[in-house]
């Protein structure tokens, strides 16, 4: 439609939408500077390139197989549950194998569990000897895992607990994630403990190739002392460093989504994280997966919002990948692969209608509708809207999909034509999240 039938659709009344020429910065996100650059503009920059990664918890806790923090929920003496590295001996493990389920699941990058709140260490640290080559395995396993990685070009990062139940310095005081009290033999000493942190962290950053990231987790203390991801940054540039550590960090850590309602754009680099499994992200024997939609949702509108992802699974004591968790993982692969247009150079526009869950973004004047929560019929009104795209295209499966102006008898007693999609396809895509692709002339705008 011309801009001289759209000022005269204005004129009698209709809503207000207009086109205007096509914008030349295609991706505006909050933290990207004027010129389009992104906001580090040095080697962490990969992050805003590789959106969506695989989260891995795994350690001595996959043995009985329950939770990551079986210790702690459990009430497990640390002297019987340090017999779990004992036991431990993942014959089946094989970097690759887990790199091919990754990238197969479209997924870019790894992050990888190196030590949890049980204070168990996936390296050969120097450290404790509560580590990974003092079990029947003997082998470093983030070294194989290391070695994989920058063979086949995936940027790895490695998450790492401050809170630590195992470490007799550390002052575990009954807070969150701690032990209720002291065992027998600790020497509650924070400064000590922060010094066998700094060092754990340098062997990290030092002994393992290159590094694209430090993943902390549990600052339980609150303890603020920037000069640990200085430390980090002077050891690995490219690293980008999480906001549960010492200070801020590079970007904020939402976990867990159960309904973070609608999408809205985020003002800070973000990186969302999910478990396959409802409730443990190790490995748990009789776990209670997540369904696909729900999972899919949860994707769809972070990245909408311009936010990265890591989606969790927990490796069997074997080392092994459940066939369950990555089935899971398989077909949200097969869905990110056919709307990932949809996230890629887009902004989030999602004010231009007004449907509730339903999430819009774009691209110059190509606009794609995401539908966020389960679809109730088979007719979706994208008010106030009232021009017909050149195109309309289901990205799940590539089907045209059929697009109307209509009066709706909702809109009684002021009723008007708006755009309308129609007979979607909604019993067939019940255990996903459409996407829609229209094609205008030109870049609609509120006015």
């Amino acid at each position: 439609m011309k801009r001289r039938e759209m000022l005269s659709l204005l004129a009698l009344g209709t809503p207000p939408l207009v086109f205007k020429n096509s914008f030349s910065n295609p991706w505006i996100t909050p933290w990207r500077n004027e010129k389009d650059q992104k906001i580090f503009e040095d080697g962490r920059d990969w992050f805003f390139e590789n959106r969506f990664g695989m989260f891995v918890h795994w350690g001595i806790y996959s043995i009985p197989a329950w939770h990551e923090q079986f210790q702690w929920r459990m009430g497990m003496p640390r002297s019987q549950y340090i017999k779990f590295a004992d036991e431990f001996n993942p014959r089946k493990f094989s970097p690759d194998q887990w790199i091919d389920l990754m990238q197969e699941s479209g997924m870019k990058y790894i992050t990888f569990t190196t030590k949890h709140h049980d204070g168990f260490c996936m390296w050969d640290t120097r450290q404790t000897t509560f580590n990974i080559m003092n079990t029947p395995y003997k082998k470093d396993i983030l070294r194989e895992l290391a070695d994989a990685c920058h063979k086949r070009k995936i940027p790895l990062c490695l998450y790492y607990s401050i809170a630590d139940w195992n470490h007799k310095n550390y002052p575990n005081q009954g807070r969150h994630h701690e032990l209720l009290k002291p065992e027998p033999g600790d020497q509650p000493d924070w400064d000590k403990y922060m010094e066998f942190l700094k060092a754990q962290i340098k062997e990290l950053c030092s002994n393992y190739g290159e590094i694209h990231g430090i993943w902390w987790d549990m600052n339980v203390p609150q303890y603020y002392d920037p000069s640990v991801n200085m430390m980090i940054r002077k050891l690995q540039p490219k690293a980008i460093i999480n906001n549960r550590g010492f200070d801020e960090g590079d970007y904020g850590t939402p976990e867990r989504d159960e309904d973070a309602g609608e999408a809205q754009a985020f003002k800070e680099p973000t990186e969302a994280c999910q478990s396959v499994d409802s409730l443990s992200w190790g490995y748990r024997k009789n776990a209670e997966y997540y369904s696909d939609r729900h999972l899919i949702n949860s994707i769809d509108k972070y990245f909408s919002a311009g936010a990265n992802y890591l989606l969790n699974v927990g490796p069997t004591a074997e080392g092994l990948i459940p066939e369950k968790a990555a089935a899971i993982l398989k077909r949200i692969g097969r869905w990110y692969a056919s709307v990932k247009e949809s996230f890629e150079n887009v902004e989030l526009v999602t004010q231009l209608i007004k449907s509730p869950g339903v999430s819009v973004t774009r691209q110059n004047s190509v606009y794609y509708i995401h539908l966020n929560k389960p679809a109730v019929t088979e007719g979706l009104s994208l008010k106030p809207i009232n021009v017909l795209p050149q195109s309309a295209i289901l990205l799940n499966d590539g089907r045209r999909v059929e697009c109307i102006l209509s009066k709706s008898p909702r809109d009684y007693p002021d009723i008007k034509s708006f755009l309308y999609l129609i007979n979607l396809p909604v019993n067939e895509f019940s255990d996903t999240t459409l996407v829609v692709k229209l094609v205008f002339g030109e870049k609609l705008i509120q006015v």
